[in-house]
């Protein structure tokens, strides 16, 4: 049990300043959500930000025990608004982390994603190799740096995922069907950042907040790292 919470949790004000309590416009609202909406301004649903408090809470003590477990999460940036934030407390945890996009077969097909992390792992190593790159022709070269930049963008942070994870964190549940079906499917825990229009009930464990905003996303990411790092 985490007993600063005090210190970790951002004050009612920097949640209002961040834009957390943001929700979606009335006519994409899904109906499960309404525990945690208290009012409706200008067609846009408000989040509670009590009930944001109350689920962070939560989720953190969930993560926090995962992590003192030695279990691992996959951390999904599924937005640019989450990129920076998903990628540094990947980095900091030293666990898996997936941007830009998530590639179909992540988890259910977890043999062939590691055949494709070996091999991008291999060609950065001969790209580190002065010896193997003076064999190579300037348009060899050229080739062999589109092919690593692009497997860069797609597998750059799965090669921590040496086995499935206990958990998947989603920066977005609207963005999250794919990763959301995978993970379901092979009973791995789910935590998401929920906005008003998406079902909190098909997650674990969700965070109701604006998933729309840099500042709301980081505030929120930001109070996890604190916690588990």
């Amino acid at each position: 049990m985490i007993d600063n919470f005090q210190q970790i949790l951002p004050s009612y004000e920097d949640m209002l300043l961040a834009g957390v309590h943001y929700g979606r416009k009335k006519t994409v609202r899904h109906p499960k959500m309404d525990p945690f909406i208290y009012a409706l301004k200008d067609s846009i649903h408000l989040i509670n930000v009590l009930k944001v408090e109350e689920e962070l809470k939560k989720t953190i003590e969930f993560l926090k025990k995962i992590k003192e477990s030695g279990g691992m999460i996959l951390w999904a940036a599924l937005s640019k608004q989450s990129e920076s934030k998903i990628v540094e407390i990947a980095d900091l945890l030293n666990m898996p982390y997936i941007k830009n996009r998530w590639l179909g077969g992540t988890l259910t097909n977890f043999k062939t994603m590691q055949d494709r992390v070996k091999y991008y792992k291999g060609m950065e190593e001969k790209w580190n190799n002065p010896e193997f790159l003076e064999k190579l022709t300037k348009k060899e070269k050229h080739e062999m740096e589109k092919e690593l930049r692009s497997l860069r963008e797609k597998f750059n942070g799965l090669d921590r995922m040496t086995r499935l994870p206990n958990v998947v964190f989603l920066s977005s549940l609207r963005s999250g069907g794919l990763p959301l079906r995978e993970a379901k499917r092979l009973g791995i825990k789910i935590v998401a950042i929920c906005n008003t229009e998406s079902d909190p009930t098909s997650v674990d464990y969700v965070i109701p907040a604006n998933d729309n905003a840099k500042q709301s996303v980081e505030l929120i990411l930001e109070t996890i790292k604190k916690a588990l790092v």
